[in-house]
């Protein structure tokens, strides 16, 4: 497992929203040991037990363990949450999405700074089966076991998980790094701390067109990972300079075709699946 154990004491900024409530909820049941939330002129209520502050400042002094923050706030916001987060926790996860971009970039270089890991924005978090998850992923999908998954698409990651748990696996973490052009952890990253894992044996990396990042990942891999990788490009069939759903998905030139990216990934040597129902098979060789 990484980033996400059975250390990790949460929190939730967001926590009297409609979204923070109800991911709240579905954390606590999950197991995911969420101690505090934040919501501005809200101190003193509880969301599912679990008391709300005013301000981390004001939630440190009560809990000052805590190492890790999920934020369910409007994307206008979230720059100050996130910078509020970065300084004082190990780990921030961002689910919202439509961020701007100039503000994606500053929380990143803060970040970056303060030697925080923060995985989004536009994600749906990271999940650890059997001991807990920081997102908005549906738990029944997921099953421990060895296969750590990183992915740019949520839903994608959906499908994958479902389908190497119906083949009787299960996974290590499962974690979408978000589908903006500008991220906290990158697949490279990702990749690190899964070659780092003891509980992780393959790797499985979901791409989609768009940029260079996943032949990046590859190249570092062909360096620096020797547990196998496979992978999965979605978005063969999109027409060039067309945005397909993710900001950070548009093609242009033929760098960040599906295609173009399946042949250097190979060239690199990673399994590369033509279908996503391939990578059950991938994953047994």
């Amino acid at each position: 497992m990484i980033l996400l154990d059975e250390n990790t004491k949460a929190i939730v900024q967001g926590i009297t929203g409609k979204q923070g409530r109800f991911h709240t909820k579905e954390m606590i049941k999950y197991g995911t040991n969420i101690v505090a939330g934040t919501s501005p002129g809200k101190a003193g209520e509880t969301v599912e037990g679990v008391p709300v502050y005013n301000s981390i400042e004001e939630i440190k002094k009560y809990h000052p363990d805590i190492n890790a923050s999920i934020i369910f706030i409007p994307a206008p916001y979230v720059k100050d949450a996130a910078f509020e987060a970065i300084c004082e926790v190990d780990l921030v996860i961002i689910i919202t999405e439509h961020i701007p971009i100039h503000d994606t970039m500053e929380i990143v270089k803060y970040a970056q700074e303060h030697n925080t890991t923060v995985i989004g924005p536009n994600t749906p978090g990271i999940i650890t089966p059997g001991v807990g998850k920081l997102g908005i992923m549906p738990t029944h999908i997921f099953n421990k076991g060895n296969i750590g998954l990183v992915s740019r698409s949520g839903t994608l990651t959906y499908e994958i998980a479902s389908q190497i748990t119906d083949a009787g696996f299960g996974q290590s973490t499962c974690l979408g790094i978000g589908g903006d052009p500008v991220t906290g952890i990158d697949f490279i990253s990702a990749l690190k701390q899964f070659e780092e894992d003891p509980e992780t044996e393959k790797i499985v990396l979901l791409g989609e067109i768009g940029g260079i990042a996943e032949v990046k990942a590859a190249e570092y891999a062909k360096e620096h990972v020797t547990k196998p990788i496979i992978s999965f490009i979605a978005g063969v069939s999109a027409p060039l300079g067309k945005r397909m759903g993710h900001a950070g998905a548009i093609i242009e030139g033929t760098d960040g075709t599906a295609q173009n990216k399946k042949e250097l990934l190979a060239k690199l040597g990673v399994k590369v699946a033509d279908v996503p129902s391939d990578i059950v098979e991938l994953i047994k060789e």
